[in-house]
């Protein structure tokens, strides 16, 4: 069964982005940098989840044209699944459309990929192995 691992916030700045969950109480991760996608991250664990504050490190990275084109906000929703090539093979057949078919190494070594928006009703959705 699925469960949400993450939420993922588009942020200008993590520094600035991070203060009020300190403020809060909660903790908050070592800065990590995903070269591949061109971010910088930290996460702060909720509950059973985790708030993923998302910086870009370059113009170009996903993070910073969602962050020109919307503004700062929550950019995607992450799910953790038991077995995520059986789960991207069963999507793919099913004409889901993925905005990679590869799966990916990121943040913490986790393996994940992103189902497109226009398959989930206007949402990124990120799978990542449980």
């Amino acid at each position: 069964m699925a469960q949400i691992d993450h939420l993922g916030i588009a942020v200008k700045s993590l520094a600035a982005a991070k203060s009020i969950y300190e403020k809060l109480g909660l903790s908050i991760s070592p800065e990590e940098t995903v070269e591949q996608e061109q971010v910088r991250l930290v996460m702060v664990p909720v509950g059973e989840s985790r708030l993923e504050l998302l910086e870009a490190t370059s113009e170009t990275s996903a993070i910073a044209k969602f962050i020109a084109k919307r503004g700062e906000g929550l950019h995607h929703v992450c799910l953790k699944v038991s077995d995520l090539p059986a789960s991207v093979a069963r999507l793919k057949k099913d004409g889901v459309r993925l905005v990679s078919d590869e799966i990916k190494t990121g943040a913490g070594g986790h393996q994940y990929v992103f189902v497109h928006p226009s398959s989930t009703g206007g949402v990124l959705l990120e799978l990542v192995q449980e």
